[in-house]
């Protein structure tokens, strides 16, 4: 072919091919012995008993009035089914179909839920604010309250979702586009990733947790597509984090691979930072993840769910949660910098020009 002729394949080096494979390889062997585990056989580590729910609530109904009771009966159904034995219950994202500070009579109800159940409760809910010239505006929260109805902290989704939850650059667009808009995004971001702590119960050896008196252990909580940015998850595990959680509401996506691809998210989560994971979505995938990436429970989606691990708490520290994206800079940085250096080679080893 003309446009082929006279080409012919450059020899690369055998240097470089071998210092490519032994990267490649050095890589390999490395993933598989932080995979094993070995390298963290000396941190100390104890378990936490996580029961999770998946409601299953339509979203025809869900922030309907008329539709409270029932939506609380559900919930208090499925926690009952964890049993009294857990540690934490965690409720998906928006799990209340009301502004949960706003609302006493409901606040009651959910703090006897906790207390029969025994245990603290993760559950997501708006959080409504206002801006000093009262115009109201809306957290996506985490509430963590304890059996006895005493709020144990709060976390405030800080990356929100854009033409979703706020409209980027809204105050820059023309005022007849901005009434376009109205009443979409009227969400503002949190301060940044909390962590919240919660305490196991005390248990004898002999039910499968660790005998010795429970200490107060951290955790990190994710909300809804926080998951997919790993540099975001890793300032959980950077700010002390022993296990991480995310709460999701995927009913959007109805029976897409989208829930799928959401979930899978959550694997890579855990490997970056080797901590255990737990999920609640409202319509599911919801389930667990070891600190390793292994799925240890998955639930299908569009059905109730109540499901409950023993999740593994510890501080691993991590290179990623130390550095975060470090070195994938460093690699983007040193191939820029090989491209300049073959580009300025080649153009300086072009012969002169000779005139006729």
């Amino acid at each position: 072919m003309p446009l082929l002729r006279g080409f012919r394949p450059a020899k690369l080096p055998w240097e470089l091919v071998a210092m490519a494979a032994l990267l490649v390889t050095l890589s390999w062997e490395y993933g598989l012995g932080t995979l094993s585990g070995a390298p963290f056989s000396d941190i100390p580590r104890s378990s936490i008993s996580v029961g999770v729910v998946q409601p299953n609530v339509d979203q025809a109904v869900k922030w309907d009035t008329a539709y409270r009771e029932e939506t609380l009966a559900r919930f208090d159904r499925l926690t009952e089914q964890l049993g009294r034995a857990t540690d934490l219950v965690i409720w998906p994202e928006a799990a209340t179909p009301f502004v949960f500070e706003r609302e006493p009579v409901y606040q009651l109800q959910l703090i006897a839920l906790a207390n029969r159940a025994q245990a603290p409760i993760l559950f997501g809910s708006p959080a409504l604010r206002f801006y000093p010239d009262r115009r109201p505006y809306l957290l996506n929260s985490a509430y963590l309250i304890s059996p006895n109805g005493q709020l144990l902290g709060r976390y405030d989704k800080h990356h929100l979702v854009p033409f979703g939850e706020y409209i980027p650059f809204r105050s820059s667009l023309l005022f007849f586009l901005d009434k376009l808009v109205e009443g979409i995004g009227d969400f503002e971001a949190g301060t940044g990733p909390t962590v919240l702590t919660v305490t196991p119960k005390l248990r004898s050896a002999s039910a499968g947790l660790a005998g010795t008196t429970p200490r107060p252990v951290e955790f990190g909580v994710a909300i809804c597509y926080e998951v997919i940015f790993p540099n975001l998850v890793r300032q959980f595990a950077a700010n002390g984090a022993e296990f991480l959680v995310t709460v999701t509401n995927d009913a959007w996506f109805g029976s897409s691979s989208a829930a799928s691809q959401h979930f899978s998210m959550v694997v890579f989560r855990s490997v970056e930072n080797h901590l255990a994971f737990a999920r609640s979505a409202n319509t599911g995938i919801s389930g667990f993840i070891d600190p390793f990436g292994h799925i240890v429970e998955a639930t299908p989606i569009f059905t109730e769910q109540a499901v409950k691990a023993t999740m593994q708490v510890w501080r691993p520290d991590t290179f990623y949660s130390r550095h975060g994206d470090v070195f994938a800079y460093g690699c983007a940085i040193i191939c820029a910098l090989l491209f300049l250096f073959g580009l300025f080679r080649t153009k300086g080893s072009e012969p002169d020009a000779v005139a006729v």
